[in-house]
């Protein structure tokens, strides 16, 4: 058996997950609810469990507030959290589990699956999903990376390509280090797409701060600042041209 406690604000959303979890998940007992910091603050005092569900915005303040009250919390987090896309990039930076609400059964299983695995996160990564949260237009300064056995949190600024690896992708540092991590290309394109990441190739995410010039011979190239090439795809060239011009004007 597991214990759990639900701090969400909306009281018809802390009664369906409520519900749904004694439904779905028997062996999960909610031990008390919250709906907001001020409430959630008095039963983590008197008992930390299992497992918290924790709403991002409440009435009087953040689910962030609470694990600043609680630093040494022992729980497994699982985030609740509203269909944002900037919610979601922020997620995704931190390298940290949600729930988006509505969800699904499914995605709902997979969260506890997940939460009775986990790691706790540490603050640093806590730290990134909060910066990038509370400042949704800002380049965020650090990314966390999932490896096969860790998770590695890397500036941003020092990622100068990444490189299709099957449905896993390989990040090279400006300090010559490698990281393979378990996410696609794809997915790292999309959520580096706004902050001067561009795909040029099926298999490459090019750093443009890390471009030093276009070759457009043997098939069309971008010679980087390190010394090395990467190959442009032939659907791709004119718009990296045209990115470069802009650029360099």
């Amino acid at each position: 058996m597991f214990t759990a406690i639900i701090v969400e604000d909306l009281i018809d959303a802390l009664q369906l997950l409520k519900n749904d979890l004694k439904i779905r998940h028997p062996e999960i007992e909610v031990i008390a609810t919250a709906q907001n910091v001020v409430e959630a603050a008095k039963l983590l005092r008197k008992k930390q469990p299992d497992i918290l569900f924790l709403d991002i915005m409440l009435g009087d303040g953040t689910g962030f507030d609470i694990l600043e009250i609680f630093p040494d919390l022992k729980s497994k987090i699982i985030f609740v959290t509203a269909s944002d896309e900037f919610a979601i990039r922020a997620f995704k930076f931190a390298a940290i589990d949600y729930v988006l609400k509505p969800y699904s059964y499914e995605e709902l299983d997979l969260a506890v699956t997940r939460a009775k695995k986990q790691i706790q996160p540490n603050k640093e990564r806590l730290t990134i999903l909060k910066e990038t949260l509370s400042a949704p237009e800002k380049k965020p300064d650090k990314i966390s990376l999932h490896t096969l056995d860790k998770i590695i949190i890397v500036n941003l600024d020092d990622i100068v390509r990444c490189e299709s690896d099957s449905n896993n992708t390989m990040f090279h540092l400006r300090d010559k280090r490698k990281i393979f991590v378990t996410k696609t290309l794809k997915y790292f394109a999309d959520m580096l797409k706004s902050y001067n990441f561009i795909r040029i190739h099926q298999s490459h995410l090019v750093n443009l701060e890390c471009v030093s010039e276009y070759i457009k011979t043997d098939g069309g190239y971008l010679m980087l600042k390190n010394g090395e090439n990467v190959p442009v795809s032939v659907r791709k060239k004119v718009e990296i041209i045209e990115i470069l011009d802009k650029m360099h004007r």
